[in-house]
């Protein structure tokens, strides 16, 4: 997995990406003239990502949107998959601001609360992205061509983030250590399989309070679950209340 950053645009204040990478805003159908014609065939892109998720990353069209030949646009990237790699990145990099946005909301200093509550945060973060850019989110989980390398200079990306948390809950003596090994898998899975269900499966068009509801209960379950591998008694409040 690339190394990420990220926010949900409706939801969660914060810095522009696109601005932080020199990619012009807002999208404009308005024929190119100069400047940078990478960050504009990207942000056209973007754009199209959002509206038509993978299905619409097509060099020609995004080549059309901004107002320069096809043979332009390749003078830029080599390929499609080339193109979607880059808005791949975009959205991994918004889905870490998503995640770290529901971190940030942690209150608890309690050591025990409060790694529990983070984990639970983490996926409640990792929905929040997949519902406020469904698009974006097929793009980065189902058309990313390759995993690009890992840039240690760079901030954390969704996987290491979770690894942390549960490292953190076995430092704290909530998850028993011999059962950390491949815990990221069965808690990513879980969570995954929800923003799934909800974006584009059947119950995509499910009542919000209910679905806020569904995905309490779920991080609650994990939560259980890695307490019992240490005998704890799960307060089914403290994932829910002054977080």
């Amino acid at each position: 997995m690339d190394t990420v950053n990220m926010r949900v645009r409706q939801n969660v204040p914060g810095v522009n990406i696109l601005a932080v990478r020199g990619y012009p805003r807002p999208v404009s159908t308005a024929p190119y003239h100069h400047g940078n014609l990478r960050a504009v065939l990207v942000e056209a892109a973007i754009g199209l990502a959002r509206d038509q998720g993978p299905d619409g990353l097509v060099l020609r069209e995004v080549a059309r949107r901004v107002g320069v030949s096809h043979n332009a646009a390749y003078r830029h990237f080599a390929d499609r998959d080339e193109l979607i790699e880059e808005v791949a990145r975009y959205g991994l990099d918004e889905l870490v601001r998503a995640c770290e946005a529901r971190l940030g909301t942690v209150a608890t200093t309690e050591p025990v609360r409060r790694a529990r509550r983070r984990l639970a945060e983490l996926g409640r973060g990792y929905v929040d992205f997949a519902l406020a850019e469904p698009g974006l989110f097929r793009v980065v989980f189902v058309a990313f061509p390759a995993v690009p390398g890992h840039d240690e200079d760079a901030t954390p990306d969704p996987l290491q983030m979770l690894c942390d948390c549960l490292d953190d809950l076995v430092e704290v003596g909530w998850l028993a250590a011999e059962r950390r090994p491949d815990a990221e898998i069965s808690c990513w899975s879980a969570v995954h399989g929800f923003a799934v269900l909800h974006v584009e499966g059947p119950l995509r068009g499910s009542d919000p309070a209910a679905r806020d509801a569904a995905l309490t209960h779920l991080v609650t379950a994990v939560d259980r679950g890695y307490g019992a591998t240490t005998r704890q008694v799960v307060d089914m409040d403290d994932l829910v209340n002054d977080r």
